[in-house]
């Protein structure tokens, strides 16, 4: 496999005020690869976008503080950059499709010109050349008549054609890593599915690699090639998307693929994950799931799990896969040669 464009090793976000310090994410490790998608899925709160926008670094400083690990860009620690490198990486290298398009667009610049502005930053081209290139942009994504949309304003456009904006925005300088946070959130489910297939197309064309941030696990069959499950800030499993769907070793996860509704196997009432989820700014005792999970053991109370690694590059934060990493360990040791 090719080495990862992108490594996440042990991120730690803080929101830090005089009343309270929020562990908003705790510790999330993964690697991304070139013309891969990896999908980043869990409850609201649970860390997903805080950890996106700490990549990009664009959580206000303070409250927010990265408290600990590495994010590495093609070998470089972001974290270490001073703030003129990261503005030549943030939309350039790295680009990002925010969750609601409406908010995210200025409502007093035409569409054209919000294009053209990253192409001229970044790329260092004419006016012409990035207007230019804004037109073919809007044609690529799909907006009909793109020579005359290109003036349009967001507030003329629809939700789905706002989204297709943002995307040729997000497309502009033909990142190498491509961070979509809900991209296809209040839209209705045609739209939702030509958004999908849209961002599938132009993945091969600039073989860019996602990070896909989503709670529908339905979005996550369709897209994805690799899974990170967060619960409290945590990354709690780790798996290729098929091993996931076919046997997930979390509570947590198999909870949440219990509550989607399969054409498979008919169910007379979806199961719920009962509870609610901890309080990021209180500590607490044993593994953050205990509270909720169906199959708590008494040791996981008092002690938090680490990360055991399994069979098939997998990866799961629960005691009851502690074995099954046991032998793990024992097999690679055998192979090594080791007493």
């Amino acid at each position: 496999m090719s080495e990862p464009v992108l490594s996440v090793r042990g991120l730690r976000t803080h929101f830090i005020t005089r009343e309270r310090t929020v562990k908003a994410v705790d510790g999330v490790s993964y690697d991304l690869h070139p013309g891969k998608t990896l999908a980043v899925v869990g409850e609201s709160g649970s860390g997903k976008s805080v950890h996106a926008l700490s990549i990009l670094r664009l959580l206000p400083e303070p409250p927010a503080r990265v408290v600990g690990g590495e994010i590495l860009f093609q070998g470089r620690d972001l974290l270490k950059m001073g703030a003129e490198e990261m503005r030549a990486i943030r939309g350039n290298r790295i680009a990002m499709i925010f969750q609601e398009p409406m908010t995210s667009l200025n409502p007093v610049l035409t569409v054209g010109e919000q294009i053209a502005e990253a192409v001229v930053l970044h790329q260092g081209v004419s006016q012409e050349k990035a207007w230019a290139k804004s037109v073919d942009l809007l044609k690529k994504v799909g907006i009909p008549h793109p020579e005359e949309r290109v003036n349009d304003y967001p507030h003329q456009f629809s939700g789905g054609m706002r989204q297709r904006a943002m995307i040729a925005i997000a497309l502009s300088c033909e990142p190498d890593v491509l961070i979509a946070d809900e991209p296809t959130t209040a839209l209705d489910v045609t739209i939702q599915a030509q958004i999908l297939e849209l961002m599938k197309d132009l993945q091969r064309e600039y073989h860019m690699a996602i990070i896909l941030i989503t709670h529908n696990i339905g979005v996550v069959a369709e897209m994805a090639d690799d899974v990170v499950v967060m619960y409290a800030g945590r990354a709690v499993e780790h798996a290729p998307v098929n091993d996931l769907f076919k046997s997930a070793r979390h509570p947590y996860t198999k909870g949440l693929l219990g509550s989607v509704p399969s054409i498979y196997e008919r169910k007379e009432r979806l199961e719920a994950i009962l509870g609610q989820p901890p309080d990021l700014s209180g500590g607490f005792t044993g593994c953050p799931f205990a509270p909720r999970c169906p199959s708590v053991m008494e040791r996981c109370r008092t002690e938090d799990p680490p990360q055991f690694h399994l069979p098939g590059e997998r990866m799961s934060n629960c005691w009851l896969n502690e074995a099954e990493s046991t032998e793990k360990s024992h097999r690679h040791e055998a192979a090594a040669g080791k007493p």
